[in-house]
């Protein structure tokens, strides 16, 4: 009889816990949910910002590449006009040697010439 009434206890028991277990069981399930239900949205968020700032990016980057395209060619227009006046200067100042150079050896030519030419005080 003993034996028969420590079946009948440990039945109870057992059928007592089992709807306990089961219960927790479902509390684990919901919220092992609600967890990945977070993780979900925190992902998409994050996602949405990652994009949200690749395109802001990319927008400054391709703003930042027209800046540089216009200031180097601002810059080599510059440098192409200041080139030009150069060489036009050199090339007046170099005509302008040129002429001098050819009046003085003219100068010299009539100079020698009146030279070569004996004076009457010579003879």
């Amino acid at each position: 009889m003993k034996i028969i009434s420590l079946v009948i206890v440990l039945l109870t028991a057992v059928t007592l816990t089992a709807p306990g277990q089961e219960e927790t069981a479902q509390e684990v399930k919901h919220g092992a949910k609600k967890a990945g239900e977070t993780v979900k949205n925190g992902l998409e968020t994050a996602g949405r910002k990652t994009k949200h700032a690749a395109e802001t990016v990319g927008k400054k980057t391709n703003e930042t590449a027209k800046t540089v395209g216009k200031k180097t060619k601002e810059t080599a227009e510059t440098v192409g006009e200041k080139t030009k006046e150069a060489a036009e200067t050199a090339g007046q100042k170099s005509k302008k040697a040129l002429d001098k150079a050819k009046e003085g050896s003219s100068e010299q030519r009539s100079t020698d010439q009146s030279r070569s030419t004996p004076s009457p005080n010579d003879r």
